[in-house]
């Protein structure tokens, strides 16, 4: 009998151990995710400024929002960067990966050369080309010492152009992320299925087209998902690069409800502005989770 109990203490044990150890975890992910998203939701329907207030405004914050001229800046600013940053990486990350699919000789170096950049932070990133776009020191420096007088390269500079040098920054740094993405997806075809369609005659345009391309929608849906949430989220590489600037030629939604909750002492504002980011995110991520979820079913 003892004998008995002791195996069935070792596997009550074995079964509540895991949970006992991921309890504190769950505890904090609720705590400090989950309800500090509750707490910014509630805090989106008050009259918060420097400090929360829990006077109910109701939709008084949102209709604010959307009446101002630097919220729509930073709305216009980040369909122009998203729009562009998922299309050029997606181009660039799938044009790299079908290059080192062909069994190229020095994949294995090319490989981490095309990834190292997604190693390096946000901060890292805008500081470097900062650097490299400051007409004072940057690109336009270098060439003007080399002879070129007439380069000129200060789009960091201009307002009309700076949101595209946001977009340069971003796109060097994830398209060796997306080439891996799409790279994964080839070499996970059969090659049986490649065979045949040669076999019948196919170029190797149509292989592409008709074959490779429709298999890799996994990775395409992944991918944009992966970057539509980088995109909406960029705040780190904004302040390093730009800072939002000149002027609010860079805003972002993400800049812009840094600046409200606080250096403008309008919190309510902010939270509102943070619950839209989120529901955003939410739109985007929700589609995917479900066709996941409906293929695994």
């Amino acid at each position: 009998m003892a004998h008995l109990a002791k195996a069935d203490f070792r596997t009550r044990l074995q079964e509540w151990l895991p949970k006992l150890v991921l309890s504190p975890s769950i505890a904090a992910m609720l705590v400090f995710v989950y309800g500090f998203i509750l707490y910014t939701l509630y805090l989106s329907f008050t009259d918060s400024r420097m400090l929360p207030s829990y006077d109910w405004v109701g939709v008084e914050n949102y209709v604010k929002l959307w009446g101002l001229r630097a919220w729509w800046t930073a709305v216009i600013n980040l369909g122009i960067f998203a729009g562009l940053y998922i299309t050029i990486c997606t181009a660039i990350g799938l044009t790299l990966a079908i290059l080192l699919d062909q069994k190229i000789r020095g994949e294995g170096t090319l490989r981490p050369i095309y990834l190292y950049p997604m190693a390096l932070s946000f901060i890292v990133t805008g500081t470097a080309w900062k650097w490299i776009m400051d007409p004072g020191i940057g690109i336009e420096h270098t060439m003007h010492l080399w002879g070129w007088e007439s380069f000129q390269f200060n789009w960091i500079k201009d307002r009309e152009m700076a949101i595209y040098t946001v977009v340069i920054a971003a796109v060097w740094q994830t398209s060796g992320f997306v080439m891996s993405m799409f790279l994964a997806g080839l070499r996970g075809i059969d090659n049986e299925i490649l065979k045949a369609a040669q076999i019948d005659g196919a170029s190797n345009w149509s292989l592409y087209r008709r074959i490779v391309i429709p298999l890799l929608r996994p990775a395409f849906l992944s991918a944009f998902v992966i970057l539509a949430h980088l995109a909406v989220k960029s705040y780190d590489l904004i302040i390093a690069l730009t800072g939002g600037g000149p002027g609010r030629a860079t805003e972002l939604p993400a800049t812009f409800m840094y600046s409200y909750t606080f250096t403008r002492n309008s919190m309510g504002i902010g939270a509102a502005s943070a619950v839209i980011m989120l529901m955003t995110i939410a739109a985007i991520m929700t589609p995917y989770l479900y066709a996941e979820l409906k293929e695994k079913k």
